[in-house]
């Protein structure tokens, strides 16, 4: 029997519902610097970027220059809203419990959030020390740079593997890899047109639940 193709798997919006949160914690620390007006539909336009990434979006969408000394207050509200609000995405858990072969995180967050974010939703025993962060490579998402190393790390072909992203820039990034690209809007933050614009970035499929990410993977020769 042939061997399960790796599985990649993006950590926010995808294994945990975090975005909302997310957005949430950014618009507070902002109005805190007296900064109002960084709200969802501008936090929308950012998902998938790592932090630095998204200071320098918001900036240009809004003007806003955040402070430098003071990026920590960024994780320290998210983490506050994650230990008390965060969950996995519907459905995860019993996704992963039955899934087979190599499979491994590979996100924008740091590697403390990820981590955090894994353990609050009782995920983190799915992928042991397989945690893969943008701050350990030089370019962030759309950049393939991420997948590439994640693939190294666990050993696999890059044409082999199949990414699980729900932001148009990490599908873009898992097509510039050579990866197969799997769109997923099952959570809190998809909007009407999510399905279409990771379509126009490249998805091979886009599902909107993992019974359906599952039969794709049947097809796929990576069975869940």
């Amino acid at each position: 029997m042939a061997r399960p193709r790796p599985i990649i798997f993006d950590c926010d919006g995808v294994l945990v519902d975090s975005e909302p949160l997310a957005a949430r914690a950014y618009e507070r620390v902002y109005e805190k610097h007296g900064m109002p007006g960084v709200n969802t539909s501008i936090i929308a336009q950012c998902i998938g970027m790592k932090q630095s990434d998204i200071i320098a979006r918001i900036k240009e969408l809004t003007g806003h220059q955040f402070p430098a000394a003071a990026d920590g207050d960024i994780w320290a509200e998210t983490k506050v809203l994650f230990s008390q609000e965060l969950k996995p995405t519907p459905g995860i858990t019993a996704f992963l419990e039955t899934l087979a072969g190599d499979r491994c995180v590979a996100s924008s967050s740091s590697v403390e959030r990820i981590n955090h974010s894994l353990a609050v939703t009782g995920l983190a025993r799915f992928f042991g020390d397989a945690i893969y962060s943008s701050s350990m490579v030089k370019n962030g998402k759309p950049a393939p740079d991420i997948f590439l190393f994640a693939a190294d790390k666990i050993g696999a072909n890059p044409v082999d593997c199949i990414v699980i992203e729900d932001s148009p820039f990490g599908i873009q990034g898992a097509v510039a890899a050579g990866m197969t690209a799997i769109g997923y809007t099952g959570g809190g933050h998809t909007y009407a047109e999510h399905a279409a614009r990771l379509t126009a970035a490249g998805a091979d499929f886009v599902c909107a639940d993992w019974q359906e990410v599952s039969r794709q993977l049947s097809g796929l020769g990576a069975p869940a």
